[in-house]
């Protein structure tokens, strides 16, 4: 009776907790941060948003600067005309009409691309803060001109949730194009995921390994999902973490009594992902398929990757930017608040670890650098405030990544400008088969260009910050290089730190199948098959 009597006093407190909590944080609705919160109007002034009609000119002139691609750099002057590079070379002469901006002493580059985001979705029994306009918005105002989301499914069938996206989509500000979830397999999604390939611009299908009882599927319909890739030309994609097994760390962590953001990592560890990239490789070689392992957080992980690529295996590897930055201790900080806004998936990991991705990133081992931009404002970070299983994953990086790629790898002279180039645009542009319209300042290619000074710093906080999130992981954070001009689609968005931007402006970028990593993949199907010296013609008994 006395126990009962406890526990039943121990909840109240506990829902009055709770209740305060979520009294004391503003509703979604009412973030502190109302930039571009245009689900419904566009006309608030406060959101930097200019009508169609008022659209900056066709034509740009880019005078002075060092022009950087992924291969080559040089000191020229670029002209766009019509949302299309035009002319690159130096000493470009032009009419009164055209917009002139000096980049002497400053870099002109191709506009990142974000290989990885979750914008509006619905996750965890809740939906991420930014929605397309408003992510996309803080995107251009750093320096991100195009990114690709992960459709989810709804109950299964890609095409229903191909048709939500759309639709979610429609108040886009920049280019975007878009990966597919995979949830369930049968007949039905195989046969979709051709319509998806040949008809509505998808060559890539993630599969999860995680999420045991909502996303993740088992080893046998991963294989039969990255045999259909192969077939299809698509890029097969995992979230690698072993979900049974972080199940039960998730329950030995509650049996032990610990509840905070803390046991978010603690019940995932390093080895969970490490064993999850290992089994995810080791099926793509049996298929004999490309492998793309999306936000690696581990030394685990990445150096299971550096082996498979040392022995030939297509496999590509993407860090996010807070598992380069940051490090787990912040999961440990006494305020849930703080703690809970750093939890994602997979954890980010202890000190150690993010330095040997850097370095990673640096050698070739780790391509192309994501965000997994996921953000869930702190009133819903507090549903999992007595069970961290319940905490929305999730954190930001649509903004800040560029600078953060910019400071901790160029900065420190760990890649070189070029580099920069390659990992934060180009060789997204090219996994997914939009270079180089994409990721290039090149003759044809879209005018989707940066113009950074290297000598500029500024420092990262939610305040100043352009996503409707509360709170930033990176608050606080001063960083060196800074993005001035972001062009987009041949229009000035982000100048003078003001953002212009037009709901509705952005499109969908059809990405084809059968990239640069499928080249051969037949003459190596082939060389197996002579190797098997099989099926042994035998002698019939005579008996």
């Amino acid at each position: 009776m006395i126990h009962s009597m406890a526990s039943a006093f121990t909840h109240q407190l506990t829902s009055v907790a709770l209740l305060l909590l979520l009294l004391y944080f503003p509703p979604i609705s009412e973030s502190n941060n109302l930039f571009c919160d245009a689900g419904s109007e566009y006309g608030g002034p406060q959101c930097g948003i200019q009508s169609s009609s008022s659209s900056s000119s066709s034509k740009i002139l880019i005078k002075g600067g060092t022009v950087v691609n992924a291969h080559h750099q040089q000191i020229a002057d670029v002209y766009v005309e019509d949302g299309i590079v035009v002319a690159v070379q130096p000493n470009i002469n032009v009419g009164d009409d055209v917009k002139v901006l000096d980049a002497t002493g400053k870099f002109v580059m191709p506009g990142g691309i974000d290989p990885h985001t979750h914008l509006a979705m619905e996750f965890m029994g809740s939906e991420t803060i930014d929605n397309f306009f408003s992510g996309q918005a803080a995107a251009l105002a750093g320096g991100t001109t195009m990114h690709i989301d992960f459709v989810i499914p709804i109950n299964g069938s890609l095409t229903a949730g191909f048709e939500a996206y759309e639709k979610k989509a429609k108040t886009s500000c920049m280019d975007y194009g878009f990966h597919m979830a995979i949830t369930k397999w049968d007949e039905v999604v195989s046969d979709e995921m051709e319509v998806m390939v040949k008809e509505k611009g998808i060559n890539s299908f993630k599969f999860f390994m995680a999420y045991k009882g909502s996303f993740m599927i088992n080893d046998e319909l991963l294989i039969e999902g990255f045999k259909r890739c192969k077939s299809l030309g698509a890029l097969a994609m995992v979230h690698a973490e072993n979900g049974d097994a972080v199940f039960e760390g998730q329950k030995r962590m509650i049996e032990l009594g610990i509840t905070g953001p803390e046991g978010h990592a603690l019940s995932r560890p390093p080895l969970l992902e490490g064993e999850a990239t290992t089994r995810a490789i080791r099926l793509a070689e049996f298929v004999n398929t490309p492998l793309y392992v999306v936000h690696v957080m581990s030394m685990d992980a990445m150096e299971e990757i550096a082996k498979a690529r040392k022995a030939g295996q297509r496999v590509i590897g993407e860090p996010v930017v807070s598992g380069l930055v940051l490090d787990d201790s912040w999961l440990w900080h006494s305020d849930f608040v703080t703690a809970a806004k750093y939890v994602m998936s997979p954890p980010i990991r202890a000190s150690g670890h993010n330095k040997a991705l850097q370095a990673a990133l640096a050698t070739g081992i780790l391509q192309l650098v994501g965000t997994d931009h996921c953000a869930f404002n702190s009133t819903q970070k507090a549903f999992g405030i007595n069970d961290f299983r319940k905490i929305p994953n999730g954190v930001n990086g649509i903004e800040e990544r560029m600078h953060l790629v910019w400071d901790t790898m160029v900065e420190s002279g760990q890649i070189s400008v070029t580099d920069y180039v390659r990992v934060t645009s180009t060789e997204c542009a090219r996994i997914f088969n939009v270079y180089p319209r994409k990721g290039a300042i090149l003759v044809g290619s879209d005018a989707d260009i940066i113009i950074l000074n290297p000598n500029s710093s500024f420092e990262i906080t939610a305040r100043s910050h352009h996503s409707r999130l509360d709170t930033n992981v990176y608050e606080g954070r001063r960083v060196k290089g800074k993005v001035e001009v972001t062009i987009t689609g041949g229009r000035v968005v982000w100048e003078n730190d003001e953002l212009k931007v037009i709901p509705g402006s952005g499109k969908y970028i059809e990405m084809r199948p059968f990239n640069y990593l499928f080249h051969g993949l037949d003459k190596a199907d082939a060389k197996y098959l002579s190797s098997l010296q099989a099926p042994v013609k035998r002698l019939k008994s005579s008996t």
